[in-house]
């Protein structure tokens, strides 16, 4: 799965649905953003710190930082349940957050945002209260071979508890999904079709609609893990005609500790919820409870109120840059990092050949230096790269590997940066006496 590059033909943009082609000239000022994030004038083992590990986590900028540290300054308390100044101020925040939310995604309504933890969570949330109420034994729920185990194991889960059985799209050489697998693994019995957006090992951008008309032929319910989707260009769940949605905001310049999940509204009351405790209930007896409406009834206790103010922030700035731009700019890296990649004959690179078919990151291997040495060096150099399975062993596994190097771009990183980690992938082929 050796990528290559073919050049600026016009292709279907996945996320945003516009026509992307390798941009000419930048579509952002890289050195404008850049001063916005703190972070990045710091030095690594006496070098210029080139942030390339954005597929985990994202840098905060100075927006987000001051929203939350604001928060806390001036309007610190509990939601919902104060008559005093400070408690309606953080309500208005905390909500006003989901309405950047919602109307970020083109959600249905601004009550189908459902704040969690992370992905990981929503994903347990849908798993846990739409999935035990609705999957029996027998019925099937389709998966895919690149999913993080984040939408994999909560389903391996709920299949040893009610009896439901796990289908696989396979991928092609150039890591794409075999959608001519469809007809084969969707049948009467799919209950649940859950698939990324975007693969975080090969960047893949999935074709969504496409599967979800297909799942829809069958009455099967859609899942999108976007935790790789959202920080990469426009997402609309409706157009993407998904059920459920999850991302992670601190994948896209927001804080750590808080995640969404949109849900269909109409689905909604078709939920159980997933914590109780105060805050999610109606009324309360010594003997039963009644449920509040969504999305209190999915957000038992105390939130995250200060992460909301800063996801909040977070959107105001990406949409600030505007994702069209942002996505603009990932393909123009892209191209120039598949093109000098493919100049080292010792890499192995894994993932689609097209620059515009990818979200900004690659995965690769020294044929001679194992994942984590190479990250190790890099490292040395002031270069942040992830190294390992990536939470995707059994995609390892497929791609007959152990694991992958991995380097990520985003809005403030430039091909600048992309040379320093070519420079630095020569230099450690030296640490080990081999040859470039």
């Amino acid at each position: 799965m050796t990528t290559t590059t073919t050049g600026s033909k016009p292709e279907r943009d996945a996320l945003s649905s516009t026509t992307v082609r390798v941009p000419s000239t930048p579509s952002l000022d890289v050195a404008r953003v850049r001063a916005d994030f703190p972070i990045l004038g710091r030095t690594v083992n006496g070098r210029p710190l080139v942030y390339l590990d954005n597929a985990a986590t994202t840098q905060c900028p100075d927006a987000v930082i001051d929203a939350m540290s604001d928060f806390y300054r001036c309007c610190n308390a509990n939601v919902h349940r104060g008559v005093h100044t400070l408690s309606q101020e953080a309500t208005e925040a905390y909500e006003g957050a989901r309405a950047k939310v919602a109307h970020f995604l083109n959600a249905d309504a601004k009550a189908s945002i459902i704040f969690t933890r992370n992905t990981t969570e929503s994903i347990n949330l849908v798993a846990h209260a739409w999935g035990r109420r609705h999957l029996r034994n027998g019925d099937e729920i389709l998966l895919s071979v690149i999913e993080h185990h984040s939408n994999l194991v909560p389903w391996q889960m709920l299949a040893q508890e009610v009896g439901c059985r796990l289908r696989f799209i396979d991928i092609d050489e150039s890591g794409h999904l075999r959608l001519d697998q469809l007809d084969q693994v969707l049948t009467s019995r799919t209950r649940l079709v859950a698939i990324s957006h975007v693969s975080n090992v090969l960047g893949t951008v999935n074709p969504i609609p496409t599967i979800a008309c297909a799942a829809r032929a069958v009455g099967a319910k859609v899942l999108v893990d976007g935790a790789q989707g959202v920080p990469h260009g426009p997402v609309d769940v409706q157009a993407l005609d998904a059920d459920f949605y999850a991302y992670s905001p601190h994948k896209a310049l927001g804080p750590l500790g808080i995640g969404v999940l949109w849900v269909r509204r109409d689905i909604l009351e078709e939920m159980d919820p997933f914590l109780g405790g105060g805050e999610m209930i109606r009324d309360v007896t010594l003997e039963r409870s009644t449920w509040a409406p969504a999305p209190a009834k999915f957000e038992a206790g105390t939130p995250s109120v200060a992460d909301a103010v800063g996801l909040g922030a977070s959107i105001d700035y990406l949409e600030s840059l505007g994702m069209d731009e942002i996505r603009q700019h990932e393909v123009r890296i892209n191209a120039y990092l598949l093109e000098r990649l493919r100049e080292l004959p010792f890499l192995a690179l894994y993932g689609p050949e097209d620059p515009s078919d990818r979200c900004g990151l690659v995965a690769f291997n020294d044929h001679q230096i194992h994942a984590h040495d190479l990250g190790t060096i890099l490292d040395q150099h002031g270069i942040a790269i992830r190294a390992g399975h990536h939470c995707a062993k059994p995609l390892m596994r497929r791609l007959g590997v152990m694991a992958t190097a991995r380097a990520s771009f985003y809005v403030y990183n430039d091909v600048d940066e992309v040379d320093t980690l070519v420079d630095a992938l020569l230099a450690a082929r030296k640490v080990f006496g081999l040859s470039t």
